[in-house]
This record gives C-alpha cells, structure tokens and sequence, in this order.
C-alpha cells in the first residue's frame, strides 16, 4: 500500500502557486476534452462519459446531437431508439433513462434551458457535482473544481489532499488553488487532467519528463504512487 503524504495547507497552497504556471506553459491548450456546442450538448456528453471515455463520448455524440437538437427532443425519445444511439458507451440503458429524465426535468422545470446554478443542476438525474461543475466552468462562466479519477490521484501524489472522496477533495482544493487567479479552478481541472493523462498515470508516472516534478513529493518514489 502507497504511504501518504501528510498535507499543510499553506504548503499546499505554495505547491499550487508554483505548479500552476508550469503546468499552463506546458499545455496552453487544455481545455474541456467533451465536444460540444451549448450547455445542453455538454451536459449529455458528461451523462455518456460515466465509466467511458471522452473520445468514444465524442464519437457518438458528433451524430446524436444532429439527431437530438433540443432538451425536449431527448425528452421525448424512444428510449429503445436511444439505448441503440450511445450503446457503444456502455451501460447505456441507464444511461438513457436518466438522459430522458433528465431532460424532462429541463423541459418541465426550466423551460427548456440547462439551469445555470449548482442547486438546480444537482436536482437533475444522473447529475452529481463533477457534472455539474464542468457545466459551471465551461458554459455559465462560474469556476469549479472537477474530481475526477485524474483529480483524485494526482491531488493524493503532490500533497494537496489526503481525501479519495470527490467531495470532500473538491472543499479541500477550494482553500488551496485561486478561484480565479490565473484561470482559477476551471483550468486547474483542464491542467490536471491533461497532465494525469500524458504524464502523471495510474500505474506508472513518467516523472523523468514530468514539468512539476520539482515541486511533487511524489516523484521518483513508487511507494508514494
């Protein structure tokens, strides 16, 4: 079992201020990796990608939001019809059902729009917080903190939180990085995911390329991965 790392929110807040310009310098381009075009389009991207990846969610999503344009017209959906169109996204019965819900909701509740708020997003089926702060940040302007499984591990791996719940991990990051200083908590989101995903990995980081490694108590030690 991995050791951990005893985390000072002062040093963690100093790890943050160094990293943070490194990790933008090195990809000037992160951004949301679910294409989309509105904030409906976004919200069903998030309800496929659960336990899938982005780039099948973007693969079937290039021809559902040409078949599916509104929240009423995913409201109204042959659910069979619909489980055969994000099929290949796994648990897609699921899926759909909470996307018709889901959209229902959007149709019934707020005259059709994605509600531009934390309580009312949380209010709709097959959203929790990860979901909804990808909408917050990416679509109303409103900075979030999204943990993911990327967010989870490399969070535990620079000292930043000893907390494996979602939750409690993203409270814990909102008294250590910027809400908007330099791109705020929506970028960090952007920045770690896409540094998990080409550096900092699960099984093995590559910490001999990695840009933070200076200041990450982690590197190098494979009892603190």
């Amino acid at each position: 079992m991995a050791k951990r790392i005893k985390v000072d929110k002062d040093v963690a807040k100093d790890r943050v201020d160094k990293i943070f310009p490194l990790l933008k310098k090195e990809y000037p381009d992160a951004k949301c990796a679910l294409d989309h075009s509105n904030a409906l389009e976004l919200l069903i991207a998030t309800i496929l990608s659960a336990q899938c990846t982005d780039v099948r969610v973007n693969i079937v999503t290039k021809d559902l939001f040409i078949k599916y344009r509104s929240a009423s017209d995913f409201a109204n959906a042959d659910i069979e019809q619909l489980q055969e169109d994000i099929r290949s996204t796994g648990f897609f019965r699921n899926k759909s059902k909470n996307i018709i819900v889901c959209c229902k909701s959007i149709v019934e509740k707020f005259d059709g729009k994605v509600p531009d708020n934390m309580d009312d997003l949380l209010s709709l089926t097959g959203v929790g917080r990860k979901s909804a702060n990808v909408l917050l940040g990416n679509e109303f302007n409103t900075p979030g903190i999204v943990c993911d499984t990327h967010m989870i591990r490399l969070s535990r791996r620079l000292g930043l939180s000893e907390n494996k719940d979602p939750v409690k991990l993203e409270f814990d990051l909102m008294e250590v990085v910027p809400r908007k200083r330099g791109g705020g908590w929506t970028l960090f989101s952007h920045l770690i995911v896409w540094h998990g995903r080409n550096i900092c990995k699960a099984r093995k980081p590559d910490c001999p390329n990695c840009v933070i490694a200076d200041h990450c108590p982690s590197a190098n030690d494979p009892n603190l991965w």
